[in-house]
């Protein structure tokens, strides 16, 4: 792909591409924008190729997921999503979904797929390429976040029903 077209694509999609960087960063804003920074540089220099091999922003996720992978090891603050997040943020960048602050307290990778299937629209083998797994894994992980996030929303209703 010509210089000229990956700059158009970066134009397109940096939107949705902040996003998810900020989400692979636990939300914090001035870490994404450095990893979101970095991919940019990565691309544009040629040291992150897209060989046509997925979508274009199947791709684009895949260099920020793992960009910002290597900028939270570097820094030695590599934490779970639930650590650390404040709420507002949250409830800002989900806006897809109607129970913000519970999928926060499902696993890692079953936030991350819920994130990407339904905020991003993503299909699940274009999640399971992003997150660097098999789709069947991927599946797994959606139907358990379904299963649990439901079981969360239940348990919340009940309580305030109660109070």
């Amino acid at each position: 792909m010509k210089t000229s077209q990956l700059e158009q694509v970066i134009k397109e999609m940096h939107a949705e591409a902040y996003l998810w960087s900020r989400q692979c960063c636990n939300f914090q804003d001035w870490l994404a924008k450095d990893v979101l920074q970095e991919v940019y540089l990565k691309i544009l220099e040629g040291k992150a190729r897209f060989h046509e091999k997925s979508n274009i922003k199947t791709w684009l996720f895949s260099v920020i997921r793992y960009t910002a992978m290597e900028n939270l090891k570097k820094e030695k603050k590599l934490l779970p999503l639930e650590e650390g997040l404040e709420v507002e943020l949250v409830e800002e960048v989900i806006s897809k979904v109607n129970h913000e602050k519970l999928i926060m307290e499902l696993p890692e990778k079953q936030r991350e797929v819920l994130l990407l299937v339904f905020y991003h629209e993503l299909t699940l083998e274009k999640s399971a390429e992003v997150m660097g797994i098999h789709v069947g894994t991927a599946r797994t992980h959606y139907d358990r976040a379904k299963k649990n996030l439901k079981t969360l929303i239940l348990k919340k209703n009940t309580h305030e029903q109660a109070g």
